[in-house]
């Protein structure tokens, strides 16, 4: 399973790859033909080509650094590169919109002569450059985030050059240069959705927030149903990566053999991993009758009242001390 792992990785790197060499040529295209016809909307693909080529060096690189092995200073590997990744092509996404917005602005207030025509070329080129990465990644983008961060940028400067497609068509027919900075109003627009969601998804896994696929009151109601348990508290699930959950919980059962412990662990794990998909998971069984008064999630105010308990019996035998 390891090895298959590792050369899925290896085969996306290699798409990773080509993507970059296919992108870098569309920038250069670009920023040519945006600065030789005047176009905003051209110069605001070639910014947003731009923010695709850092996406996917990104990407590229925290690929690699998630089939490095597990160290002693990082025990769950460096599978969190993908997301920090992720997450960094997120703010630059909304960086690029925010630019796109000011130039678009000025642009709106003095309008400026466009050469459509070469225009017009350059964004078929970019979109169909667009399109042929997008459909490199296209699998790997439903179930992993850092791809899907960078898959958005692509497919999302796919839609800018189809935009321009249609400015230029519809200068060249019309000589309505307006055209070019509202255009870019609209790509500005879309950028900055998939870039806040991009961005909100990797700061929650950041965060270890939930799953957002997965209940914690269903995960502990199903461990409920089986025979041997009693009660689920300290209940946590979180994401290491997009495609790798966690879990750790106390669950109270009713059993009275080391047998039967290793067998309700094996129970537990096998339906966590079939029902919810986690497999990294620990389990901390407690034997004994549960009063009902362990809330589901861990409350870290006990935590605080335990260390002011220490505190205060620390300072009691420290006063105890100086008067003996």
């Amino acid at each position: 399973m390891g090895h298959s792992h590792t050369h899925g990785r290896e085969d996306l790197r290699g798409k990773f790859r080509i993507a970059v060499i296919l992108t870098a040529a569309t920038l250069i295209a670009e920023i040519v033909g945006g600065i030789l016809t005047n176009s905003l909307a051209l110069l605001s693909d070639a910014a947003h080509v731009f923010g695709d080529i850092f996406a996917l060096v990104l990407s590229w690189f925290a690929i690699y650094l998630s089939t490095l092995p597990p160290t002693n200073k990082r025990t769950y590997g460096y599978h969190r590169a993908e997301v920090f990744a992720a997450f960094i092509n997120g703010v630059s996404l909304l960086a690029i919109s925010g630019w796109i917005f000011y130039e678009a602005y000025h642009r709106l207030i003095s309008p400026e002569e466009i050469k459509s025509l070469p225009m017009l070329i350059v964004a078929i080129i970019g979109m169909l450059v667009n399109l042929g990465v997008a459909m490199i990644f296209i699998r790997e983008s439903r179930d992993n985030l850092n791809v899907k961060s960078a898959f958005l940028h692509v497919i999302s400067d796919a839609v800018t050059s189809a935009g321009v497609i249609i400015g230029g068509v519809i200068i060249y027919l019309t000589d309505w240069y307006i055209v070019d900075p509202i255009l870019s109003f609209v790509i500005a627009f879309a950028i900055l959705i998939g870039a806040v969601r991009v961005t909100y998804e990797a700061l929650h896994i950041l965060l270890e927030g939930t799953p957002k696929n997965i209940k914690l009151d269903e995960v502990a109601n199903n461990l409920k149903k089986l025979d041997f348990v009693k009660d689920v508290h300290d209940l946590h699930v979180w994401s290491i990566c997009s495609e790798y959950y966690a879990l750790s919980a106390h669950v109270y059962v009713d059993v009275n053999s080391i047998m039967a412990v290793q067998n309700a662990l094996g129970i537990i794990n096998n339906l966590l991993k079939e029902r919810f998909g986690i497999i990294h998971t620990t389990i901390q069984l407690e034997c004994g009758d549960p009063d009902g008064t362990e809330p589901l999630l861990c409350d870290f105010k006990h935590l605080e009242g335990n260390h002011n308990h220490h505190e205060h019996d620390e300072h009691k035998h420290e006063h105890e001390h100086k008067q003996v």
